[in-house]
């Protein structure tokens, strides 16, 4: 896991002093709400519908049991006793009161966590794969280049004020956990000349108003361009993204308006220009320092089969629903991956309380190297864990709540918060995904219906990738009224894919009927064990749309 070096510390130090003052002035009424608000949006702060909200920087989601620790005391001391785990891999506090944010970034800092380029049009948090460093087939660590870019990027002075906000992600095999073709930039790692990793860059993804699917931009470049074709990414954009309409400022609008295969000549020409000019150079040696903060962990050696672990799952269903669905194969003989559910039946997915949060940071210093992984899916993932270990860990998880079977299950949605905290959002999404998880409660039939992912936004802004998921659900308002429109058939793996609309929204009082609706068309209509996803693409919409408004 990475450490701060003496530049991150000083950084992180000044700007939490910078911003206490800023604060002061603000408190003390020197500065209105309008000359606070570049100022808060450089240090992750919002104004929410409600409140002030902070949002927390966890790069490419990996944090220690001391940092989980600190941010449960920040949910205890500063909040409402919860967090919010997001879809950057991030948190994000909801009540915070201003006078105490200076306070928060400085215990954050304590433990090498700040709040930094979470907000406003820069280089956002660098997410990737939460199985990085123990997946299978992994061609590189996706951490290792991640943590290469934030420094690269992190107060980068030509990036620091993009025509709009900026994502970049990595994945480290095919196989895409990451999401790579709805971000900015999505970067997969491929095998490079000479054993060395290269990267294929897609350029132009993203959700919100005009969903895209990023094209193929770079063709495993190498490492030791990386950074410098990022940057000629990043400065066509800055050159020529628009900056006169907020909604025509992203990426992906420039290369839907140029062309995947200008923007590909326009990139290779800034990147010559860039070359012959002296680029950044990333020196092998620097590779290897940053390398030797990822190295694997001191793994035993250990058989691959455990009798430990299958005597529990045969004297235990309840056990065994959750090795099915939220455990997952690790590259080393006797390890797994375990995923932890934020996703309880009646909860807020996302939401973890302080009591939890320290829990989970025992538990992964306990049983996985003192490491865990937030996922771009509202979860936590514990990478490297003991297969004779699984059934204590589930155990002990189980005891707080967070023994929930249901990773990719028809319960396990991607939410935003909605109407209920969020000033643009048209509808509430927390309390119809509480509603679609308590209708599909029984586990049994979960595991019947098999992988199927719900995402619900609350508006086009998407921060719940409804665009995405096998089921989309979008809020909108209808005179004041809340309805929800459903999309099928999204996917944001390797086989990425924009769901597409079925027809007229429903009420609040239909849309749960409707999904009922929708999973019982694919029961009747799957082939053996084909998934909600494979169907969809083998039928298309109008079976599904059929019976949804045959009655409507």
């Amino acid at each position: 896991m990475y450490r701060y070096d003496e530049f991150d510390t000083q950084l992180v130090s000044e700007r939490v002093a910078q911003f206490t003052g800023q604060v002061a002035r603000r408190l003390a009424g020197e500065i209105t709400e309008d000359q606070f608000k570049p100022l808060r949006l450089m240090n992750g702060v919002y104004l929410q519908l409600h409140a002030y909200m902070l949002r927390v920087a966890v790069p490419y989601g990996t944090l220690s049991g001391k940092q989980m620790h600190m941010l449960a005391h920040i949910a205890r001391t500063y909040d409402k006793g919860y967090g919010h785990f997001t879809t950057r891999q991030n948190i994000q506090y909801n009540w915070p009161a201003l006078k105490d944010i200076p306070a928060i970034l400085k215990d954050l800092a304590s433990v090498e966590m700040h709040a930094i380029q979470t907000s406003g049009n820069c280089i956002r948090n660098v997410t990737s794969d939460q199985y990085a460093g123990a997946a299978a087939g992994e061609i590189d660590d996706p951490r290792i280049w991640s943590e290469i870019i934030r420094q690269w990027s992190t107060f980068h002075p030509e990036f620091t004020y993009l025509p709009r906000k900026f994502k970049i992600a990595v994945a480290g095999m095919h196989e895409d956990r990451a999401a790579i073709r709805f971000h900015d930039i999505g970067i997969e790692i491929v095998p490079g000349k000479d054993g060395k990793p290269a990267f294929d860059i897609y350029v132009g993804g993203g959700q919100g108003r005009t969903p895209m699917i990023a094209p193929q931009i770079g063709t495993a470049i190498p490492a030791d361009d990386l950074i410098t074709y990022l940057e000629a990414t990043l400065r066509v954009y800055n050159m020529n993204g628009r900056r006169d309409n907020l909604y025509k400022s992203r990426i992906k609008i420039l290369v839907h308006a140029i062309g995947a295969d200008e923007m590909r000549r326009q990139v290779e020409e800034e990147f010559t220009r860039v070359k012959e000019k002296g680029a950044l150079a990333l020196p092998d040696a620097e590779i290897a320092r940053i390398r030797a903060y990822f190295m694997p962990p001191a793994y035993e050696t250990l058989d691959d089969n455990s009798p430990a672990l299958d005597k529990a799952m045969a004297d235990n269903k309840a056990f065994a629903n959750w090795v099915k669905t939220n455990v997952s194969a690790h590259k080393q003989a006797g390890y797994a991956i375990a995923n932890i559910s934020l996703k309880p039946v009646g909860g807020v997915a996302g939401d973890a309380s302080a009591d939890q949060m320290d829990v989970i940071a025992d538990l992964a210093t306990a049983y996985s190297f003192d490491e865990m992984r937030i996922t771009h899916e509202q979860n936590i993932t514990f990478a490297h864990v003991k297969k004779d270990d699984l059934f204590a860990l589930w155990q002990k998880l189980d005891e707080v709540g967070l023994g929930t079977s249901n990773l990719a299950l028809i319960t396990d949605h991607i939410v935003c918060p909605g109407l209920d905290y969020c000033a643009l959002a048209n509808a509430r999404s927390i309390p119809i995904s509480q509603q679609i998880a308590e209708r599909f409660a029984d586990l049994d039939r979960q595991h019947n219906i098999g992988e199927l992912k719900i995402k619900i936004s609350g508006c086009i802004n998407a921060c719940g990738h409804h665009h995405v998921g096998h089921i989309g659900i979008l809020g909108v308002d209808k005179k004041g009224t809340e309805f929800y429109q459903i999309s099928l058939g999204g996917s944001a793996d390797e086989k990425a894919s924009v769901g597409d609309i079925v027809g007229p929204a429903f009420t609040e009082e239909e849309i749960v009927d409707a999904i009922e609706n929708i999973v019982e068309t694919y029961l009747a209509t799957r082939q053996a064990d084909e998934r909600f996803i494979d169907t969809y693409r083998r039928i298309g919409k109008e079976p599904f749309k059929e019976k949804l408004y045959a009655t409507h």
